[in-house]
């Protein structure tokens, strides 16, 4: 590949990545860099994710939609990069550029290899697509009601009984529900566990669910009852009477491409999985934001430790010198945060990277 300076080169383009709105080179040069060590260029391998390949060119892998110029639809459904391929650095225009390898020279000068712009493929869909981050970290908050929302709860069936008046029940016993089922005949078990309190406003915005297995209707009520029976088609731990019930969702596909949020998001750190206090990379949390406030799988924020109030011993303490007068010390940027399933009002999210263990209440913002 042509030989040129390994000076960062800044991305400068016309549109942002929602594709609609026009942006100076200036603001997108102050958010965007190459890498100066970028490579000329990366082969796709299995294994590889748009996360670490982004990472291997920019400085801020969410500037990934602005190096291709990615509309919204094409953000959210990236399905154009797969083994095998190379992505070229052109270092003259600022930009990356999709390849095969093939044999012989091309007209590019570039030897062995075909210049392509991204592009839709269709035949195996998805079957062999780069994934955005690593699936196997997230595969169990993709399917499993880790979280229920406020307004779940009032509405969700719950076993009311058990066959034989079992205490607990395995695979293939019966249970008996209460309960709308709203059309759905498979179910996952689920036990509430704490509230979720909104670290600025102290309300309940959810509540910690402990997942406990699946259900298959097996007869729904009839006319002038309330019950339905049920069959446990998998315990993950014992259910019993009291437990509630969640329809079964679709596990959604998780390959979008690493982007800012559309709009500016401020959010909080609501919860911490895997049973610690402190997360580090790759942890899983929860925040306080979701699709109402314009997050979408994908989006990436940046995580910051909120700066404390501390008192300032150098400043006069006023009247009576009785007086204690504080300075809030700055926000400090800890890691970067990756949303991968998104619900109203809550999100789930991957650390991407972090500098300092990460805590409940801790700041998610738009990257700068």
């Amino acid at each position: 590949m042509k030989n040129f300076s390994t000076v960062g080169a800044r991305l400068l383009v016309a549109m942002a990545f929602c594709g609609t709105t026009a942006v100076s080179a200036t603001a997108q040069e102050s958010r965007c860099e190459f890498r100066p060590n970028a490579p000329d260029q990366h082969t796709v391998a299995r294994g590889d994710t748009l996360w670490d390949i982004a990472g291997t060119f920019l400085q801020k892998p969410w500037c990934w939609p602005q190096v291709w110029g990615l509309n919204r639809a094409e953000i959210a459904d990236p399905h154009w990069i797969y083994p095998g391929q190379v992505i070229w650095f052109d270092r003259a225009a600022g930009r990356l550029r999709l390849g095969n390898k093939v044999g012989g020279n091309t007209a590019s000068g570039e030897p062995g290899s075909a210049r392509l712009s991204p592009q839709a493929r269709i035949e195996g869909l998805g079957k062999d697509a780069i994934p955005a981050i690593a699936p196997g970290v997230i595969e169990p908050f993709l399917a499993q009601p880790l979280i229920v929302e406020a307004d779940e709860l009032k509405d969700a069936p719950r076993i009311v009984a058990t066959d034989g008046n079992r205490v607990f029940l395995g695979k293939d016993d019966k249970a008996y529900v209460r309960g709308r089922l709203k059309g759905a005949t498979s179910f996952q078990a689920f036990r509430p566990g704490k509230p979720l309190r909104d670290p600025v406003t102290k309300a309940v915005v959810g509540q910690e669910a402990h997942y406990l297995g699946t259900l298959a209707l097996q007869k729904e009520a009839a006319p002038g009852t309330d019950v339905h029976t049920f069959i446990v088609t998998g315990a993950k731990e014992e259910m019993g009477v009291g437990d509630q019930l969640m329809r079964t969702e679709p596990v959604p596909v998780q390959n979008y491409v690493p982007h800012p949020p559309a709009v500016p998001v401020e959010a909080r750190v609501l919860a911490i999985y895997d049973g610690v206090v402190h997360a580090g990379q790759n942890h899983v949390v929860s925040i306080n934001r979701g699709k109402l406030d314009g997050l979408d799988v994908g989006a990436t924020l940046q995580l910051y430790h909120v700066g404390q109030a501390v008192t300032d011993k150098s400043a006069s303490k006023g009247w009576h010198n009785l007086g204690n007068p504080q300075v809030k010390l700055p926000d400090e940027q800890v890691g970067s945060l990756f949303i991968f399933r998104v619900f109203k009002r809550i999100s789930y999210g991957l650390i991407m990277q972090a500098t300092e263990p990460v805590v409940v209440g801790d700041v998610a913002r738009t990257p700068e």
